[in-house]
Protein backbone atom coordinates (compact mmCIF):
# COMPACT_ATOMS: atom_id res chain seq x y z
CA UNK A 1 0.00 0.00 0.00
CA UNK A 2 1.14 3.62 -1.10
CA UNK A 3 2.37 5.67 2.15
CA UNK A 4 0.34 8.28 0.99
CA UNK A 5 -2.76 6.51 1.22
CA UNK A 6 -4.61 6.43 4.44
CA UNK A 7 -5.18 3.15 5.89
CA UNK A 8 -9.42 2.93 6.45
CA UNK A 9 -10.59 1.32 9.91
CA UNK A 10 -14.28 1.51 10.23
CA UNK A 11 -15.85 1.96 13.83
CA UNK A 12 -20.12 1.11 14.08
CA UNK A 13 -22.77 0.47 16.29
CA UNK A 14 -21.88 0.68 20.27
CA UNK A 15 -18.42 1.12 20.89
CA UNK A 16 -17.87 -0.61 24.52
CA UNK A 17 -14.85 -0.12 27.04
CA UNK A 18 -15.38 -4.19 26.28
CA UNK A 19 -14.85 -4.05 22.63
CA UNK A 20 -11.99 -1.46 22.93
CA UNK A 21 -9.05 -4.25 23.01
CA UNK A 22 -10.70 -5.82 19.73
CA UNK A 23 -10.54 -2.33 17.84
CA UNK A 24 -6.76 -2.01 18.92
CA UNK A 25 -6.23 -5.37 17.46
CA UNK A 26 -7.89 -4.66 14.48
CA UNK A 27 -5.88 -1.41 13.84
CA UNK A 28 -2.38 -3.39 14.83
CA UNK A 29 -3.22 -6.20 11.83
CA UNK A 30 -4.34 -2.88 9.61
CA UNK A 31 -0.97 -0.78 10.45
CA UNK A 32 1.18 -4.35 9.96
CA UNK A 33 -0.42 -4.77 6.34
CA UNK A 34 0.13 -1.33 5.81
CA UNK A 35 3.00 1.68 5.39
CA UNK A 36 0.23 4.46 5.63
CA UNK A 37 0.97 7.08 7.61
CA UNK A 38 -2.70 8.15 8.04
CA UNK A 39 -5.48 5.75 9.28
CA UNK A 40 -8.56 7.10 8.29
CA UNK A 41 -11.22 5.97 11.02
CA UNK A 42 -14.74 6.34 9.88
CA UNK A 43 -17.27 7.13 12.73
CA UNK A 44 -20.50 8.04 10.88
CA UNK A 45 -21.97 5.04 11.75
CA UNK A 46 -21.33 5.02 15.53
CA UNK A 47 -24.40 5.05 17.49
CA UNK A 48 -24.66 6.66 21.33
CA UNK A 49 -21.50 8.32 21.37
CA UNK A 50 -19.70 8.34 24.46
CA UNK A 51 -16.85 8.26 27.13
CA UNK A 52 -16.08 5.00 25.64
CA UNK A 53 -15.92 5.90 22.14
CA UNK A 54 -13.92 8.47 23.53
CA UNK A 55 -11.95 6.27 25.66
CA UNK A 56 -11.37 3.87 22.15
CA UNK A 57 -10.16 6.71 20.21
CA UNK A 58 -7.93 7.52 22.73
CA UNK A 59 -6.41 4.48 22.85
CA UNK A 60 -6.44 4.07 18.86
CA UNK A 61 -4.68 7.02 18.37
CA UNK A 62 -1.87 5.87 20.74
CA UNK A 63 -1.94 2.44 18.81
CA UNK A 64 -1.34 4.58 15.11
CA UNK A 65 1.73 6.57 17.32
CA UNK A 66 3.36 3.86 18.91
CA UNK A 67 3.64 2.18 15.33
CA UNK A 68 5.88 4.57 14.00
CA UNK A 69 4.16 7.81 14.67
CA UNK A 70 1.07 7.36 12.26
CA UNK A 71 -2.17 9.04 13.15
CA UNK A 72 -5.41 8.16 13.34
CA UNK A 73 -8.06 11.02 11.35
CA UNK A 74 -11.37 10.75 12.57
CA UNK A 75 -14.05 10.81 9.09
CA UNK A 76 -17.90 11.59 9.27
CA UNK A 77 -17.65 12.73 13.66
CA UNK A 78 -21.52 13.37 14.44
CA UNK A 79 -21.66 16.34 16.57
CA UNK A 80 -21.96 14.37 19.78
CA UNK A 81 -18.38 13.36 19.33
CA UNK A 82 -17.32 16.36 18.26
CA UNK A 83 -18.66 17.65 21.66
CA UNK A 84 -17.35 14.90 23.92
CA UNK A 85 -13.74 15.31 22.13
CA UNK A 86 -13.61 19.29 22.62
CA UNK A 87 -14.41 18.58 26.24
CA UNK A 88 -11.87 16.32 27.06
CA UNK A 89 -9.25 17.79 24.98
CA UNK A 90 -8.63 15.32 22.57
CA UNK A 91 -9.72 17.41 19.77
CA UNK A 92 -6.73 19.03 19.33
CA UNK A 93 -4.72 15.47 19.72
CA UNK A 94 -6.21 13.34 16.53
CA UNK A 95 -7.19 14.63 13.58
CA UNK A 96 -10.66 15.62 12.78
CA UNK A 97 -12.24 15.60 9.18
CA UNK A 98 -13.75 18.86 8.54
CA UNK A 99 -16.14 17.93 5.86
CA UNK A 100 -13.92 18.60 2.99
CA UNK A 101 -10.77 18.43 3.84
CA UNK A 102 -9.15 16.73 6.98
CA UNK A 103 -8.10 18.91 9.96
CA UNK A 104 -4.85 17.78 11.33
CA UNK A 105 -4.29 18.26 15.09
CA UNK A 106 -2.84 21.58 15.94
CA UNK A 107 -3.35 23.42 12.14
CA UNK A 108 -5.76 25.02 10.98
CA UNK A 109 -7.42 24.80 7.28
CA UNK A 110 -5.68 27.56 5.21
CA UNK A 111 -6.80 30.44 2.35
Amino acid sequence: MDPLSPAVLVLSGRVTRAGTPHLCAELETILTASEAAVVDCDVGAVVQPDLALVEAIARLSLVARRAGGRRLRLRRVPAELRSLLDLVGLADVVGLDDGGAAVEAGRTPGP
